[in-house]
């Protein structure tokens, strides 16, 4: 879930922040850098859904207004 990742990804910043061992903040990243990838994702289907429903709905307009 895009929330939960997000959640995640500020704690991330967080820790990096306040300083850790090189190999902490080399895996910390590394987990940053897939959820980072997975809200992308996330985003980008919703905007594929938002772009299908906003055609729908202009045909429908159309379609009613020339009716």
């Amino acid at each position: 879930m895009i929330e939960n990742d997000v959640k995640r990804l500020e704690e991330i910043a967080k820790t990096i922040e306040n300083g850790v061992n090189l190999d902490e903040g080399l895996k910390l990243y590394e987990e940053g850098c897939k959820l980072a990838k997975n809200c992308l994702n996330e985003l980008d289907k919703a905007k594929g859904k938002i772009i299908m429903i906003k055609k729908e709905f202009n045909k429908k307009d159309k379609g009613e207004n020339n009716g």
